[in-house]
């Protein structure tokens, strides 16, 4: 006796489709699973057992062989239990085949027969769309993020014996429907507003040009002068998600488990920050059995490095090749996988061991050898694919003081939406969505300055000795700011500005 259900397995964000074989010969009494099963597969015989047993069904006594295919992927977690029931009741007769070739089961058994909640149901969903299978059965807890898929018929349970009855034609399930506006909709409080900034205009100048084009920003400054107060600004002022950016970064927040029940779309964008003492692992992602990390929950969003020297160096080395390519590519002997890691990264640092270096108020005690040993804790080649770096100085009283009504969030978020316009039409049939991901192909295209601006980029860069990739992200921030300004051409005052965003390498 032989009967296939389909199931699913995660590589990465993405799923794949399983085939769940099932057969049933003589022999001892046992139950055995091949297909490279992790050990939360294997322990799953002794679940399905007791789950048929209780839900009033007969568990065979014969020699029971659970292939799942293709045998060369690795099969995590205990999702498995469902459709290993399912295909043991098919294969006694219990369920007709009509239903079951057309739906992905998905499910973690109790021993009373409940269907337990499990991961990633969300890329299980798209990966039925792609296969053109009618639906996926899942545990009731996750048919909102499941829902979040257009056409696929997502049918929630709650236990085993409901899902025996539906496939038998013997009980009618309505699939769950999911609000796409609504979910938008809930992104809930967007946090604290720049209106509540005093002083720090060049400060604030610098993060609306970095949102609008999503550019990597470094602020260097002394203790208390705002750095983390500005960061943590940042999400009130950046262009809503598009719904393709919602879906990739809640499949990120799906694998791990991470989605809430009544937040089954990641519709804001998320904005993480990680403390200093984090390793390379939990920052790019990784552990024997790979999991997404800091930058992949922060695709699409913000990922902010306060106190940055403090990071262990080889952690921070790790960032240079997720933020050139947007993704992370961990190996292992057994597979690799591939997680996005499109962000805009934020970091913020003291000038030095003290943090009162050039302060006019506060006397630095640090040596030179001190501060240079401070300093070289980031390397060149990180702060080069940094675009932005400005300096952050302490407020003066007089605009702490100030009662004055300063620019609130949503005016800057406006101007900063329009620039992002541009860019979706400037990128339109590309992968490319904003200024800081162009291509050198790209760069010669649109980045092309007027006379007078070439003339001063050529002077700098000679003078400072700038290197190439500092050369493009001059650029690349220059076109930002003629975007925000509404102009087609970058012209020198753009250049200018783009070259005051670049304090480290002026002072080299």
């Amino acid at each position: 006796m032989l009967a296939k259900v389909f199931s699913s397995a995660l590589v990465g964000i993405d799923a794949i489709l399983v085939d769940v074989e099932v057969d049933i010969a003589q022999g001892l009494p046992q139950l055995s699973t091949v297909g490279l099963p992790d050990g939360a597969v294997k322990e799953s015989k002794d679940r399905v057992k007791a789950a048929l047993k209780n839900s009033g069904y007969d568990f065979p006594n014969r020699k029971i062989t659970v292939n799942l295919a293709p045998a060369d992927v690795r099969k995590e977690g205990a999702s498995f239990d469902l459709p290993i029931s399912i295909g043991i009741l098919a294969a006694t007769g219990v369920i007709k085949e009509g239903l079951l070739k057309r739906y992905i089961l998905l499910g973690e058994l109790s021993l009373d027969g409940g269907v337990k909640p499990v991961r990633g149901c969300l890329s299980v969903a798209v990966a039925a769309r792609e296969a053109g299978l009618a639906g996926i059965i899942i545990p009731a807890e996750n048919v909102a993020e499941g829902g979040v898929v257009e056409g696929v018929d997502v049918i929630g349970v709650t236990e085993l014996a409901e899902v025996v009855e539906f496939l038998n034609g013997n009980r009618d399930i309505v699939p769950y429907r999911a609000d796409i506006d609504a979910l938008f909709g809930q992104g809930g409080d967007p946090g604290d507003d720049f209106s509540e900034v005093r002083g720090q205009e060049h400060a604030k100048r610098a993060l609306e040009v970095a949102a609008a084009g999503s550019h990597n920003l470094l602020m260097i400054g002394p203790p208390g002068s705002g750095k983390t107060m500005l960061a943590r600004r940042i999400p009130s002022i950046l262009p809503p998600m598009l719904f393709e950016e919602a879906i990739e970064t809640t499949k990120v927040y799906s694998v791990m488990g991470l989605l809430e029940r009544d937040h089954a779309l990641i519709s804001t964008r998320p904005f993480r920050s990680p403390h200093h003492t984090i390793s390379d692992v939990g920052l790019i992602g990784g552990s024997n059995t790979p999991k997404p990390g800091e930058v992949s929950l922060s695709h699409n969003g913000v990922l902010f490095l306060d106190e940055l020297p403090e990071f262990k160096q080889h952690v921070l080395e790790v960032l240079r090749q997720p933020m050139e390519d947007g993704r992370v590519t961990i190996s292992r002997a057994l597979s690799s996988v591939t997680y996005p890691s499109r962000i805009m990264l934020v970091a913020a640092m003291n000038p030095c061991p003290c943090g009162y270096l050039s302060d006019p108020v506060h006397q630095c005690s640090c040596t030179p050898l001190m501060i240079h040993r401070y300093r070289s804790r980031v390397s060149g080649p990180l702060l080069d694919r940094i675009d932005i770096h400005i300096e952050v100085p302490a407020v003066k009283y007089r605009d702490l003081s100030d009662r004055g009504e300063t620019e609130s969030s949503a005016a800057i978020a406006l101007r900063v939406s329009r620039s992002r316009e541009v860019q979706k039409e400037r990128f339109k049939g590309t992968r490319v969505r904003s200024n800081a991901q162009m291509t050198a192909r790209m760069i010669r295209k649109f980045c092309e300055p007027d006379e007078a601006g070439n003339r001063m980029l050529e002077v700098v860069t000679d003078r400072l000795g700038l290197s190439a990739r500092s050369y493009t992200r001059i650029l690349k921030v220059a076109r930002t700011i003629a975007d925000l300004e509404g102009v087609e051409n970058i012209q020198e005052h753009h250049i200018s500005e783009a070259i005051q965003y670049r304090s480290l390498d002026r002072k080299t």
